[in-house]
């Protein structure tokens, strides 16, 4: 029986040559840095900020094309390979949310299928994230979507502002929650004449630890408006009045419990001195507009000569830039989140804040497996 000798040999293959594996394919070129950056919608108004980004990074925007059959179902193809790469879908949310989502958790799975190493949305406004209480009968909305996105193959979010931070913990993957409150903060310095004369103001006092954050960075005042504006937070959704209070029953009819007494909201009043000040009003999103119109007309009555909203999600639907318009605001800051082209053409008073610069650091801090540490400091808990 021959003797087979195991040891070493000298290479059949030249160092400079890249060695082939079967069916003629070579290795993977680390040169081409191990990740791609995809839109996942194809709009001109969506892919934007994914333009943004991948020009900090020095990389093209990966080909795909997103589209609606004409039945409207959604349908995606990849024209490139992303096998054993990190894929970063960005997905800005338009008007139509629910289209919008399907499109992502549609362009994860073929990514999933397609052998991807990673998969981690880019998403700086998650929908939903109001439906993150139960409301009486209904259902915990921001909860299942994060079921949806895991079970379509995401590994990983980056997202900015949550409605509530205690969102993250509806997810089984690492979510990192940026903030653009530093962007903000620099145009209030920089674009907003006399801020120093400035106050920062709550529309509610829901929203008072995110107001007090920027008025202890900024060295200024706060102020707190109470009352009967802000519904949406109200008690008697919470799910504390079901199932009803009264039920008709048979035999015993157990414990009669005291009855916790209706809350009257008073009128709107505002705590702090607004006189000869620029009003500033602090939130996370802007939508309908009422609210932030009504706030504005009473800080004016109380003295203020400017009013200021800032947000960090501009979602201006239905007729939002026509209320601007017609109101005692001065300007609407928000930031390049979601999509509002449209609505900035209506309404001159709203400004945009770009914050491709902090997510596009974020992919490549992930991507190079650096930390995000860097991201978040001088960041508090309440913050």
């Amino acid at each position: 029986m021959p003797i087979r000798r195991f040891g070493g040999h000298r290479s059949l293959v030249s160092h400079s040559q890249a060695p082939k594996l079967s069916y003629g394919y070579t290795k993977m070129n680390s040169s081409r840095g191990g990740y791609r950056v995809f839109s996942a919608n194809s709009t001109t108004a969506c892919t934007e900020l994914a333009k943004k980004i991948t020009e900090r990074l020095g990389v093209e925007l990966g080909k795909s094309v997103v589209y609606q059959e004409s039945n409207t179902e959604t349908r995606v193809d990849v024209k490139e390979s992303v096998r054993g790469q990190d894929i970063f879908i960005i997905q800005t949310i338009p008007r139509d949310v629910n289209t919008a989502i399907m499109e992502l958790l549609v362009m994860a799975y073929a990514l999933k299928t397609s052998c991807a190493k990673n998969i981690i949305g880019v998403i700086p406004y998650f929908p939903y994230s109001k439906q993150c209480k139960m409301r009486k009968r209904g259902s915990i909305v921001c909860k299942l979507l994060a079921s949806m996105l895991a079970k379509a193959g995401l590994t990983h979010i980056i997202t900015m502002d949550l409605h509530q931070k205690e969102i993250q913990g509806f997810f089984n993957f690492p979510v990192d929650n940026l903030r653009a409150s530093p962007f903000l903060i620099q145009y209030i310095q920089e674009e907003i004449p006399d801020y120093r004369n400035a106050i920062i103001v709550a529309k509610s006092p829901s929203a008072a630890k995110r107001a007090q954050s920027y008025a202890e960075r900024l060295r200024l005042g706060l102020a707190v408006m109470h009352g009967e504006a802000h519904h949406s937070e109200s008690d008697m959704a919470d799910g504390r009045h079901s199932p009803p209070l009264s039920r008709t029953t048979t035999g015993h009819t157990g414990l009669e419990l005291p009855l916790m007494m209706a809350k009257e909201k008073p009128p709107i009043t505002v705590v702090g001195d607004v006189g000869g000040r620029i009003a500033i009003i602090i939130d996370d999103i802007i939508d309908d507009v009422e609210d932030y119109v009504a706030a504005a007309d009473i800080l004016k009555e109380r003295g203020a000569y400017k009013i200021y909203i800032m947000a960090t999600h501009g979602l201006l639907s239905a007729e939002a830039p026509r209320l601007i318009e017609e109101s005692a605001i001065d300007e609407v800051v928000v930031t390049n989140t979601v999509p509002h082209e449209v609505q900035k053409l209506q309404c001159p008073k709203i400004k945009t804040v770009d914050v491709s610069m902090i997510l596009a650091e974020a992919i490549r801090r992930i991507h190079n497996g650096e930390s995000m540490a860097y991201l978040f400091r001088n960041i508090a808990v309440d913050d």
